[in-house]
Formats: structure tokens, sequence, C-alpha cells
């Protein structure tokens, strides 16, 4: 009987060399080998391959779309199906026709993303201030290039860039394209990267191009006077920030204030919205108003609804009778993204290297490289030039005996023989020999010769200039001031975004919080169910009533404008606003706080405080007998955030918590029965939430501290027995006359 295979007996396999990375078998391999061997490869060729801009203001996706139509002869010349220029461009791009088709449609005239478009396109390509605005299949729309991709592409043939395979090896695409103007900054740009992302707003053209030759005039020139602020292709207006732009323009960081652009139809008593900001969307407005109606806090609208046509974008707000315009838009800017902020992450590839730099250190980077293409070309040229004055110097040596040159050719007697033949009649090398043995019967007379080698001087002279272009840096300056000069004339528009310089001033910043204030009683059970009650419907029935089983935990007076946060069993903390919850009655359960904050599933309300002004500090308890001091700014935030992760330590679960506006004197008890009492002035404040804390009790193996209250709540006698005089200490024992009555944890 054949013996039976064990499992573990497995057929040997060749490994595939061509596989890297690949095993029949699952092998234990260091961290740090899995990620340089799989995971920095993938980073890397994420970084520099994919979504971070390089100095020209393209990533590679844009680049070989661009120089496929540049190839296709679509600059000038008539429109193509876009499927046609897709299906070319997958010969550069090893991508399928969607995400080749997305970034024709982001960089098209007729998507409206970029201040200066490079596709000429006809048919539906969106929009891209509409979120569900779905563009046209490929199939359906045309392109072509922008007569703008003229300055893109402007003597790419004359070795301004270098040319290297595409991924087959079978094709050559530029590793640049040769832009005569800081595209980098004119091209709005986004890309999420690994570890680090890159987000490049646009400025109006003419200021770039100003603020160009101006650096390169004056290293030294005050960037702000002639780049005034970006520039963005739908609009709006941009609040002007002087020291936040500065902080941009300096360090490539930083974020921008733009509302929305509206007029007022008094026939109509409506409000029309024209232009919004470029960082969100007509449905993302429409979608936070609607959810303000439904909650009440838009009481002067009527109706907003989306008219937007062929015409352009247009936003309708129907407004009740009597409402003031001026006010229900200082409102709309200060709840919804009418008014949002543009953040900038200047991050570009410079050499391969990813870089955060400023504007004036773009600007110097792309005339540094723009300043070696133009040296390139200038010697490519040269070179054309002295290939042509090295041939014409032949034909001026048979110039001195042509009947002696077409003798030669009649008496040799092979085709191979007739170049060697002259140049050994004449002392001219093959090239020049080539050159007159290709001249046409009729072009031997004299005239024809006299005009070729009279074209000796002026090349000689032209070489001379080229020659001293390519050494001095003051020449090829001068040509890229020129070249952006010209630039300017022919393709600068009127600015889109106005820049507003005193907002400040304008009522629509100045908007006072209209939510009702009036005084409230909270009341928080164990369960996590919390009632808010006015003190008149209190005194009708003061009695509260609680689901079966639930006792109260927590009871606190404060406004219908005070924030409430609230700490869960996952170490999560929930802000919200007192006036989100409505009023209730004595007599009915309240609102189901991990339902009412939209808490993970299992997820348990422990403990919840007003934090006021957010002066003072959080003081935690954990079982492990340590204790942390968290300053209450640490929970304060500057947007409206619902919710904050790591709100304190997870490494031991929490057994009580404390509102600290004053110090106080602690009593700590553990299940062993040992109880210790301290200040809670000797403990150090943190401003990190998630500390561990300090050790106040020390504990034996399976005890833990099982409840924690102020000392005058307790029924000690005798504190001093039980008083720290240093952290930590295990504490003393309970008497019997210290125990009082069983007390309940705060948690």
């Amino acid at each position: 009987m054949a013996k039976k295979k064990t499992p573990n007996e497995t057929k040997n396999r060749k490994a595939d060399p061509n596989v890297m990375g690949l095993r029949a078998e699952v092998l234990e391999q260091p961290i740090t080998q899995t990620l340089e061997i799989n995971y920095m490869p993938y980073a890397m060729s994420v970084i520099v391959s994919r979504a971070i801009p390089e100095i020209d203001g393209f990533k590679p996706s844009h680049r070989k779309l661009l120089y496929t139509m540049y190839q296709m002869k679509l600059l000038g010349g008539a429109r193509t199906k876009s499927a046609n220029i897709v299906g070319q461009t997958m010969k550069l791009n090893p991508h399928g026709d969607g995400p080749i088709y997305d970034t024709m449609v982001r960089l098209s005239r007729g998507y409206g993303a970029l201040l200066h478009p490079l596709v000429d396109s006809k048919g539906n390509f969106g929009k891209v201030y509409s979120r569900d605005m779905a563009y046209a299949a490929s199939r359906y729309t045309e392109a072509r290039l922008d007569p703008i991709c003229a300055e893109i592409f402007r003597d790419i043939d004359q070795d301004t860039v270098d040319f290297v395979d595409n991924y087959d090896g079978k094709l050559k695409e530029p590793t640049l394209l040769p832009t005569t103007f800081p595209n980098v900054l004119v091209s709005a740009n986004k890309g999420i990267a690994v570890g680090m992302a890159s987000d490049l707003c646009g400025f109006h053209l003419g200021e770039v191009c100003d603020t160009a030759v101006a650096l390169i005039k004056n290293p030294d020139h005050d960037v702000m006077t002639t780049l005034k602020g970006p520039d963005l292709p739908t609009g709006g207006e941009l609040l002007y920030d002087g020291a936040a732009l500065a902080d941009i323009y300096r360090t490539g960081r930083g974020s921008f204030k733009v509302r929305s652009r509206w007029r007022y139809v008094r026939e109509e008593n409506l409000i029309e919205v024209y232009e919004i900001p470029y960082s969100t969307t007509s449905e993302a407005i429409l979608d936070k108003v609607s959810e303000l109606l439904k909650a009440g806090k838009l009481k002067e609208i009527a109706d907003m609804r989306d008219e937007t046509d062929l015409s352009g974008l247009k936003l309708t707000i129907d407004l009740k009778r009597g409402t003031d315009p001026e006010k229900v838009m200082a409102k709309l800017f200060r709840l919804t993204p009418l008014m949002d902020s543009q953040s900038c992450n200047f991050n570009i590839l410079i050499a391969g290297q990813p870089r955060v730099m400023g504007v004036r250190e773009i600007l110097e980077e792309w005339t540094a490289w723009r300043m070696d293409s133009v040296r390139r070309r200038v010697y490519h040229s040269m070179n054309r030039k002295k290939e042509k004055l090295h041939l014409l110097k032949g034909l001026r040596r048979i110039l001195l005996d042509i009947d002696r040159a077409i003798q030669i050719i009649r008496d040799t007697e092979e085709d191979a023989e007739v170049i060697p033949n002259l140049m050994i009649g004449f002392g001219i090398d093959q090239l020049q020999a080539e050159y007159v043995a290709d001249i046409r019967l009729r072009n031997i007379n004299k005239e024809y010769i006299l005009k070729r080698t009279q074209e000796v001087d002026a090349l000689q002279e032209e070489i001379a200039d080229l020659e001293d272009t390519v050494n001095s840096p003051k020449r090829i300056q001068k040509i890229i001031v020129d070249e952006l000069t010209e630039v300017r004339k022919k393709y600068a528009q009127p600015r889109r975004t106005e820049i507003v310089y005193d907002h400040m001033d304008e009522p629509a910043m100045a908007v006072e919080d209209e939510t009702p204030d009036y005084p409230v009683h909270l009341f928080f059970s164990r369960e996590g169910y919390l009632k808010k009650i006015t003190p008149q419907s209190l005194r009708m029935a003061s009695e509260q009533k609680y689901k079966e089983g639930d006792v109260p935990y927590l009871q606190w007076e404060a406004t219908n404008r005070d924030e409430l946060l609230v700490f869960t069993d996952a170490q999560q903390c929930y802000k919200t606003r007192l006036s989100d919850f409505d009023d209730t009655k004595a007599s009915a359960l309240g609102d189901f706080l991990p339902s009412k904050l939209g808490m993970d599933p299992e997820e348990r309300a422990l403990w919840a405080c007003i934090p006021g002004d957010y002066s003072g500090h959080v003081l935690f308890f954990f079982e492990n007998g340590k204790a942390a001091r968290v300053e209450l700014s640490a929970y304060q935030t500057q947007t409206r955030r619902k919710k904050l992760t790591g709100a304190y330590s997870d490494r031991s679960p929490l057994v009580a918590a404390f509102l600290l506006r004053e110090d106080f004197e602690a009593a700590v008890i553990s299940s062993e029965g040992r109880c210790m009492v301290f200040h809670t002035a000797s403990l150090t404040p943190k401003t990190t939430r998630n500390t561990q804390g300090v050790n106040v009790m020390t504990l034996k193996p399976k005890y833990k501290v099982e409840r924690v209250l102020p000392l005058e709540r307790t029924h000690i006698q005798n504190p001093a027995r039980y008083r720290a005089r240093s952290l930590p200490i295990a504490g003393a024992l309970l008497k019997e006359e210290d125990r009082g009555e069983e007390q309940m944890t705060l948690l």
C-alpha cells in the first residue's frame, strides 16, 4: 500500500526569477524588510511618478496626454473625438481609458477647473462646481489643444528638455514640458501621495509673469507687491489677510478664506448666488442649507434651489417677507460652505525630490530651470548653424573650380567612389562632399553657388552671437523676460477672484449667535439619558422620571448656548451644543446620548461636563491607581468637530472623572478596603489628552481602585490617618466608623 503523503510534504517548486516578493509558502520576515521590499517601491512610485506635480506644473498623466495631443497635430488643427485621443495616449500611459479621460476632463475648457484651460473641448465635460453633473462619454465629445499650449510646447523639438523611453520602450516622451511661463503657479493642481500631499492654488497669469520678471531683475523684490493673491477659476471673493498670505508665500503652507458672490433681486425677493468657492460644490451647499432648514436654523429662508443652466452657475434663495438679505447671507457665510477655506501645500518635485516651497523659491527654481532650457535651445540652434556653415565652406571650395568637380564626378567609374574622389580632389570631409554631390544639376550655376557662399559671413556672425548668448546669463534672462512679457500680453485675462480688503468692517463678518439664550437644568442618568428642562417646567413638576433600573448621576445648571462634553468608555469625547437638544419635562426619559450623538455600537457614555470657557482641568482616575490631570483647553477646537478620539488614556478602565475649577482633597478607595487622601494640587497638569497620569495609590495584585470621592462627601472622621505625605502610597485600611453607608462610584 502506497504511503499517504502528509500535508507538509509538498512538491518542490522552482522560484520564478521574474517575480519579486512572491513565495509559495508563508515566510517570516522582519517588518523593516517588508517595508523596504514591498512598501517603499510603491510609495516612491506614487510620489515621483503619479501624485506630485513637477516644476513645469504637470503630473506625468497630464504630460503624457498633452504630448500625445501635440503629436496628433491637435495644436491649431481641427478637433477630434476624445476617444481617439484617449486611445493614442494609452501608448504612453499604461492605464485604462477611464483615468486618462478623467485627466482630459479636468484640463478641459468645459470643465472649468483651470484659469487657462489646456484642452479646447466641445460637448458635455461636466463642471468643477458640481459634484453630480456627469460628463459625457469620450465617444460623444471632441477636443484639441488650446492656443495657450503653443507656449507649453515652444521649441520642444530643439533639445530644450530630455526625452526618455515610454513604459514599453517603443516610444519617446518628454520628462518635462518647456513652458515659457510659470505654469506651476497658474494651473491649480492637487495630489495625494503616500505620506504627503500637494495642493497648488492658481494665481493670475499676468501677476505671475510680472512677479517672475521682477525677481529676475531684482532678487530682493517683494513678491506681495506684484502677486496680489490667488485667483480661482470659480471666482468668488478672497477675504484678504496680509499675514496669512505672507505666510503662504514664505512657507508654501496655509489657508485663505473665499466667499461666494451674490446679488439680490428685489422684485422677486430672492438671492442669486452665481460664484462659489473653488473648494466646494453646489450640491454640498444645497445639502447643508437643507440640513439647517430642517433643524429650524434658517427661518428667514423659504426655499433654495439650483437653477444652473448654460449661462452658468445660479443658486436661488427665496426669502420670506421682511427679511434683510445682508443678514441672511452673513448667516449663510457662517453656517454653510458659501464661505470656505482654501488650503495650500506647495509640494513640488524638484529633481525627483519632493519639496514644500514658498512662492519666491518656486519662481527661483522655475527661472533656473527655464534658463537651462533656453540655453539648450540656443546651443541646439548654434550647432545647426555650425553644421550648415561647415557645408557651405565645402561648397565655397567647389566654387573655385566647378568644372573640375564635374570632371571628377564624370571620370569616376563607380558610384561609391564619387565621395572619396571629391574629398581628395578638394580637401573636404565626407559631409561636405555628400552635400556637394547631392546638388541638383540646375543648381550648379554660379548664381546659386554664389548666393549660398555669401551666407557664410552672416552665419559666422549669427554663430558668434549665439555663442555669446550661451555664455551670458544676462542675455538668457533677457530672452526669458521678453517671453514672459509676450505671454502676459497675449493670454492674460481679467482677474476672476475679487480681493476684498475691508471685509472686517462688513456685517457679514460680524454675525452674532442667534441661538436663544435662557437658563436650563440638565439631568444625566447612569444609562446615558440627558434631559434639558427649563426652570419654569421644573417648578411645575420636580420629580424626575427614569427608565426602570436607571438612576440619576449628574446634574448641572447651564444656559441653552453652552457646550456639552460627553466622555465614553471607548476613550472618545463627543462635543455638542445644548441648543441641539429639545426642551423636555421631568416626566420624560430624555435623549439617549449614544443615539443622539451617533456613537459607535456598544459604546457607552460614562461622564459629561459643561466646559464653559475651557478654563480649568479634567481629573481622571483609573483602576490601576493612576490619576491624570488634563487641561480643559486640550478639548477646545477651532472648528466644530463633533468627536475627539484619544480623550483619555486607554491603559486602564476609568473609575471617576471631575471637572476641576478649584483644587480639593480627594479620597481614593480600593477594592481591598484601603483609603488614601491627597490634594489634587499635587498633580501636574498635562496638555496631552491621553496621558497615562501618575501613580497615586499602590495596589496589591488582584486589587483595583473602586471609587473616588471628594473628601467632604465621605464619612471619614479622621482624615489625617489616610492623608498622603508623598505619592504614591498604599493607603490605610478603612475603619468601621469611616465607612458610613456604602457609596457608589462616580462611573
